[in-house]
């Protein structure tokens, strides 16, 4: 096999990985204070930061200077806050008036306001897409699938070139089944409305060839039966 094609795979999937990573432009309208702690909010179809300040004694930001975006910077955790922190949500280029920590906790209850005091930004959570580690149950098995998915295509490739022609075996429409159903379940889950569309008349059409190769077959070993018996004296 030539290398080509395993290394401009190797490549596409870190590009992709890498495009996940950056979110270029996700939130260049809004306007993040200078030092400030931020996390990805959703409201409706909109998305936007929740901004957690902590100022010091004297007005100040104990965190001046850092870069203000998610994952800039973290802060300690309730109870050690000098000068109090003080919250706002960044949605549609405006931002919301000041709220105190008892303000914010009061809108939107204490896990999420504990959650936004201690919490550092997470990389495996961002470059996953996910908000806890129960999560990763979930992306193991859309991880999974897509790995069977993929290797459908291995052995279909595999099977061609030692045969010197494009050959599609059976093995390729029951790995397809299994990724397609695994990776069903895992867009449900993420309620993404594309992957389960594709993958729904994906499975229908898997199954659909399995049960004509098994049709085949049968037909085949009856003829076979039927021709064994015509050639007996």
């Amino acid at each position: 096999m030539k290398p080509g094609p395993i290394v401009a795979m190797v490549l596409l999937v870190l590009l992709g990985m890498w495009l996940v990573w950056a979110r270029p432009g996700v939130h260049s309208d809004l306007d993040v204070r200078p030092g400030a702690f931020v996390q990805d909010i959703r409201v409706g179809a909109s998305k936007g930061l929740v901004e957690v300040l902590n100022e010091a004694p004297g007005g100040t930001s104990s965190e001046a200077g850092s870069e203000a975006v998610p994952g800039a910077g973290a802060l300690p955790g309730a109870g050690t806050l000098p000068g109090g922190a003080s919250f706002r949500v960044l949605l549609n280029g405006h931002a919301s008036p000041e709220m105190t920590r008892e303000e914010f906790e009061r809108a939107f209850g204490p896990a999420v306001t504990t959650q936004l005091l201690e919490r550092r930004d997470n990389a495996v959570f961002r470059l996953l897409n996910i908000t806890g580690w129960a999560s990763l149950a979930w992306v193991a098995l859309g991880l999974g699938g897509q790995i069977v998915f993929s290797c459908r295509f291995l052995i279909q490739w595999i099977v061609s070139e030692k045969q010197r022609q494009s050959v599609i075996p059976t093995a390729f429409w029951w790995i397809s089944l299994l990724g397609g159903v695994c990776l069903f379940t895992y867009f449900v889950w993420r309620r993404d409305l594309v992957g389960v569309l594709g993958q729904s008349t994906g499975i229908v059409i898997y199954a659909r060839n399995l049960r004509l190769i098994s049709k085949q077959k049968r037909r085949e070993a009856r003829k076979r039966a039927t021709d064994v018996g015509d050639e007996t004296p």
